[in-house]
């Protein structure tokens, strides 16, 4: 029996403020971080939900005078154009704290920098006012998810307390063939290959890493309007397809998104189906839903044992 994930990068303007174009539905992202609660709730299923810090602040000078990387980082917070509660929302953390579900709150760092970018100065600094920042919510926080993915400073993640870290999936058996593209249309055709289901496993550093299997709003654009034409849903169809395949497995399907992609086309439609699926299929069978911090649990007890 194996176990599904699923981690959601929450961050809000956060995600977006060192680019040179922000996408528009950024601004109503709040909208779909409570949709995404909507839907936990109906399906009895939980998450882990990995927070840029910042989002814990009530209130703040917009400076961070004690941040390696201040002011000019932080020169972001003085945009009018973006309203100060993409910014700050400790309303929207509340919300997840309070639903029915056990979600895990977890680190996206305090301020969406890419830990793979920058030196070992700044990953603790971003830890350490991570924890601050939530400190006053008692949340404990083990579980981390690398802004962008970009996977770097383990040892610091290690120091500053947190257990485990969502990392990268197995590599696709086209991932390096000059027909990628066609190929990767392929696997998400209704008879396509099965997602990965992945081994969390125990670092150097004692962390422990539960790689990705599927994101969920990796199918976009034209494919995915020509698929919609033709009646299909291939991220449907690959979900459901590894929570198949969880279900005898001996590991984990993991499956992440951000809150704002449910503002997309048949976003919040996307994640009814596959939660729909899910929770069926644990129903009928042993397949049990988990936060990355369980599963790192269990990782370490067995290793204990």
């Amino acid at each position: 029996m194996g176990d599904v994930v699923i981690s959601i990068d929450a961050e809000l303007a956060w995600g977006y403020h060192d680019l040179e174009t922000t996408p528009d539905r950024i601004g109503s992202a709040k909208e779909g971080w409570r949709a995404a609660l909507r839907l936990f709730d109906r399906y009895d299923v939980p998450a882990t939900w990995a927070v840029v810090g910042h989002l814990f602040l009530e209130d703040c000078d917009g400076v961070h005078g004690g941040h390696p990387l201040s002011p000019t980082w932080f020169s972001c917070e003085a945009d009018r154009s973006v309203p100060d509660d993409d910014w700050r929302a400790p309303n929207l953390i509340e919300t997840v704290m309070s639903a029915d579900q056990d979600h895990e709150i977890g680190s996206h760092t305090f301020s969406h920098v890419l830990f793979g970018d920058v030196d070992r100065e700044v990953g603790h600094a971003e830890l350490a006012e991570w924890r601050a920042a939530a400190e006053p919510f008692d949340v404990e926080g083990t579980s981390f998810v690398y802004p962008r993915n970009w996977i770097g400073h383990r040892d610091v993640v290690a120091e500053r307390g947190f257990t485990c870290y969502r990392g990268w999936g197995p590599e696709r058996w086209y991932d390096d063939h000059p027909l990628r593209p066609l190929l990767k249309l392929g696997g998400w055709s209704p008879i396509g290959t099965e997602p990965p289901i992945v081994t969390p496993r125990i670092d150097e550093f004692g962390l422990v890493n539960v790689p990705a299997s599927l994101y969920l709003f990796g199918f976009e654009g034209v494919p995915r309007r020509a698929a919609r034409l033709l009646g299909l849903r291939p991220v449907v169809s690959v979900a459901k397809r590894g929570i198949d395949k969880a279900v005898d497995a001996d590991g984990v399907f993991h499956m992440w998104f951000h809150p704002h992609n449910l503002l997309q086309p048949q976003g919040t439609e996307r994640l009814d189906a596959i939660l729909d699926y899910l929770s069926k299929r644990c129903d009928e069978t042993d397949l049990r839903v988990r936060t990355m911090g369980d599963v790192a649990r269990s990782v370490r007890t067995g290793r204990e044992r």
